[in-house]
């Protein structure tokens, strides 16, 4: 009884720690979010004297009516979405495509594709060989930079290929037998199966996408196609000087970073409310391709 005592007190102080660490963790992503809010509806006063912390002073909404108004964000804003869209929609069906066939153990090279698809996992040519590629292959300042080169992670394949190896083949069996080609398995069998984890890779490619800006600041030079994180970055890094300032109708230091603070979170704010959506898929795809695997 004593022993049971004891392994009972133990749970239930590790279940307490978990607790503690999982409450800090929270802290660490909710804590900044909160920040950058504040700052954003807060009065060019209290900015400069560094008094926003968790809650706005000085309610205020010039940053964002700014961030409304100004034609290059509400633009930057749409491609971002559109390319966003289009890169999960693509990337996933390339992924599906790639995962598909190496669950067929009759597969001639199988073994040899894995092994090749596994080293691009942790060797990379590197930045100047891939700008070398992306020039020779007439793609720089081409909109089609910021879709082709990044729509298969190998990670998200495997993810991928692990959850197909956890249906049952007798169901891929019945369906050859009746005749089925081996797209019409995928389409009608696989696919419709795989929603959780097809779900959860959207969910990581649509952030990669979203967040993504040095393979625009690389690439593109048309300004014109700069994603709304390039944007971000260029506002974050020049917006200090006076010059860049007075052009985006500033004239203090406060209204600057009010400015700073309203664009990262009109970045942010779109990618948080699609999360809720896909979280019921999100620990299921994930738990299940790692264990499958």
């Amino acid at each position: 009884m004593n022993d049971r005592m004891i392994k009972s007190n133990k749970t239930k102080a590790g279940d307490m720690i978990f607790v503690i660490i999982c409450l800090l963790v929270c802290l660490a992503c909710v804590l900044p979010m909160l920040n950058l809010l504040a700052k954003s509806l807060s009065g060019s006063d209290f900015l400069v004297k560094h008094e926003v912390y968790l809650l706005p002073k000085g309610l205020n909404f010039e940053a964002y009516k700014t961030v409304l108004k100004d034609p290059k964000y509400i633009r930057a804003f749409v491609w971002t979405v559109v390319l966003t869209i289009i890169c999960t929609i693509t990337s996933l069906v390339i992924t599906a495509v790639c995962a598909y066939p190496l669950i067929y153990e009759d597969l001639k090279g199988r073994g040899v594709f894995n092994i090749i698809i596994t080293i691009t996992m942790f060797f990379n040519a590197g930045t100047i060989p891939n700008y070398l590629l992306m020039n020779s292959l007439g793609l720089l300042s081409n909109p089609l930079v910021l879709i082709l080169p990044g729509c298969l992670s190998v990670y998200n394949m495997i993810i991928m290929r692990s959850f197909f190896y956890g249906i049952p083949d007798s169901l891929r069996e019945s369906a050859q037998i009746d005749g089925a080609s081996y797209f019409n398995i995928l389409t009608s069998i696989y696919l419709p199966l795989s929603k959780p984890v097809m779900a959860t890779l959207a969910l990581f490619y649509a952030v990669g996408r979203w967040n993504g800006y040095s393979d625009a600041l690389m690439y593109m030079k048309d300004k014109k196609y700069y994603p709304l994180q390039l944007l971000l970055y260029n506002v974050i890094n020049n917006i200090n000087s006076i010059e860049v300032a007075t052009q985006e109708g500033f004239s203090s230091p406060g209204l600057n970073e009010s400015l700073k603070a309203a664009i990262v979170m009109f970045s942010t704010i779109p990618i948080l409310c699609i999360y809720p959506w896909l979280q019921k898929y999100f620990i299921h795809g994930v738990t299940v391709g790692a264990v499958k695997g």
